[in-house]
């Protein structure tokens, strides 16, 4: 059972009044117009239960409607400024082209400066595009304005083109170059281009579903907008927008406001976020490519939110392969975000995942080649799988709003008397591999690791460190090498399962030294080929054995396979003898966890 707690934060009357006009449409926008006024929503991240899987956070959400079977079609011919048709149910009156009753239309030909309009309540409608090139200098190029659901069917083979108007009237309900006030549903195997000029390119105020179709969308504002859900299901869609990408933005209804996409192509630019859902965002299935706010090169504006992937409540990644590069955070939940089989590479300007409650890895492959945070959350959980991460400040930081990095050597309660909040960062397997230019693994809570490796590339200067954890620290299974500055030293708690040693050199090495850890007989325990300069190196691993010295060597030989510096084996050589260690005892000046 998923909970749900959602919290409306107080607005003056005069944004909420805007916010209920946007809830009902949008209303025109500039070509930056990601930043729409609306009614604030945030959510209590510790209820999101972040490991439920796809199939369950899909269960509670609205069912996405099935698209309906076209049937015989009767004939549109549209003609420059005008169009005939034989079918009972069509109106032509100059260039508008009115349908109002249900069933199935073929629309082939030019209407240069004129519209389809669809005023069929209750009905379902099917139109079948065969070559239509529609543009409208006054409305969208289609709108129905009255429909249960329409039906955009592209002919196999076909191009179709579609473009509005340059400008929409205040609190216009019609937004789009292709509007429905129903569901709609995109299908065929025809190819679609779409040219949202006043706001909008494709917009549905209930549930929007590409099942098929080669669909290009460029919008001065939203590409793909659903209000209750958009659902990707298939085809090729690839959109450029100067506001959101893909978006559905029901955030008055729990069940509603979802993204979803299961297959085909989906690639985004937008100057916007990416994909906006306002409850859930999830993928299962496909290629999602997502370019937002000019990517990880470009520094976060302070006005326009530009996120890769972003949800109001959760965000599961199960399958599919996923790429983000956006200013702001790549990968973003208000709430958690389950990485549960997905193949996903991200770079950020800012958090390359970010999530208020739980952060979950799960047997994906998960990539931050670029960001100021690796992966940024309140819990942060890799049971399976590959992380690793690249990063100008922390690499993995358990942390949040009140967090003590906010207000660090306060009350207490740490080793360092930093404060101890409610944060964690536990590794029961998989890899985790960390290359920071500040803390490496950084909670402002504890960590736990069990099982797994996890090798970190830390900071170079004093400031941060490889390891920086407030509270307690323990290891009882598992691998661990964190190798980075002195100045800081952090290692697991005297009191862990597991034994562990931290050495601090007399001097700094140079990045690709390779060190090598040697116990009393002489066998070499591990062999690490430092990826940084560093001065201090943490290691754990079943071979040590608290209260035993070990030696560490530098300049031996690394054998086999690596992961992060870490190799399968290695040779001393002539290696020369740099430090010499008891095993459990935290270097001068450094701290290994509470007592």
């Amino acid at each position: 059972m998923r909970l749900r707690k959602r919290l409306i934060a107080a607005v003056s009357s005069a944004v909420l009044a805007a916010a209920l006009i946007a809830g009902c449409s949008s209303s025109s926008t500039d070509s930056t117009a990601a930043a729409e006024t609306a009614a604030v929503t945030t959510v209590d991240a510790s209820t999101v239960d972040g490991t439920q899987d796809a199939a369950t956070v899909l269960a509670a959400d609205k069912s996405a409607h099935t698209t309906a079977e076209a049937g015989t079609a009767a004939d549109i011919t549209l003609s420059g400024t005008s169009a005939t048709s034989s079918a009972e149910g069509v109106t032509v009156d100059g260039s508008t082209v009115t349908i109002t009753a249900a069933g199935t239309y073929r629309i082939s030909g030019t209407l240069t400066d004129g519209q389809i309009v669809v005023n069929a309540a209750d009905a379902t409608v099917v139109l079948i595009l065969d070559g239509a090139d529609i543009t409208s200098s006054t409305s969208a190029a289609i709108a129905a304005t009255e429909v249960d659901q329409l039906v955009v069917q592209l002919a196999d083979g076909t191009t179709n083109t579609l473009s509005d108007t340059s400008s929409y009237a205040e609190g216009a309900d019609v937004n789009a170059a292709l509007f429905s006030a129903g569901d709609l549903s995109i299908t065929g195997g025809g190819t679609l281009a779409v040219t949202g000029n006043g706001n909008d390119g494709i917009a549905s105020k209930d549930g929007l579903l590409v099942a098929s179709g080669t669909v290009t969308v460029s919008a001065k504002d939203d590409g793909l907008r659903g209000k209750d859900y958009v659902v990707v299901d298939g085809g090729t869609i690839t959109v450029t927008a100067g506001g959101d990408g893909v978006k559905a933005d029901n955030d008055e209804d729990t069940d509603a406001g979802y993204v979803s996409v299961t297959a085909g192509t989906l690639t985004v630019t937008s100057a916007g976020d990416g994909i906006d859902a306002a409850t859930d965002l999830v993928v299962t299935g496909g290629t999602v490519a997502v370019v937002s706010g000019g990517g990880h090169g470009t520094a976060p504006g302070e006005d326009v939110s530009a996120k890769g992937l972003k949800s109001g409540v959760l965000t599961v990644l199960e399958g599919g392969t996923i790429t983000a590069d956006s200013s702001d955070d790549a990968v973003h939940s208000d709430g958690a975000v389950h990485f549960n089989g997905a193949t996903v590479t991200v770079a950020s300007g800012d958090d390359g995942v970010h999530a208020e409650g739980q952060l979950i890895i799960d047997e994906s492959t998960v990539e931050v080649t670029s960001a100021v945070e690796g992966l940024e959350g309140a819990h942060i959980v890799l049971n399976s799988g590959a992380a690793s991460v690249v990063s100008s400040d922390d690499g993995v930081n358990a942390a949040g709003s009140d967090s003590a990095e906010e207000d660090s050597g306060g009350n207490g309660g740490g080793p360092g008397g930093e404060q101890v909040g409610d944060f964690s960062v536990t590794v029961g397997g998989g890899t985790l591999v960390i290359d920071s230019e500040g803390d490496g693994l950084d909670s402002n809570g504890v960590a736990t690791i069990t099982g797994g490796t996890v090798v970190v590339n830390g900071p170079e200067r004093n400031g941060n460190g490889a390891l920086d954890v407030n509270g307690t620290f323990s290891i009882s299974g598992g691998t661990l090498v964190a190798a980075g500055s002195s100045g800081m030293a952090v290692a697991p708690g005297t009191d862990s399962e597991q034994g562990w040693l931290s050495a601090t050199l007399d001097d700094t090495v140079a990045a690709g030294t390779t060190l090598q850890i040697v116990d009393g007989d002489g066998t070499v325990v591990a062999t690490f080929v430092t990826g940084k300069s560093m001065q201090n190196i943490v290691y754990s691993s079943s071979a040590i054995t608290s209260g035993t010295s070990y030696s560490v060597y530098s300049g031996g030989t690394a054998d086999g396979a690596s992961t992060g510096g870490l190799s399968a084996s290695g040779t001393l050589g002539s290696a020369t003898e740099v430090a010499t260690v008891t095993a459990g005892e935290a270097p001068a000046g450094g701290r290994g966890g509470p007592r």
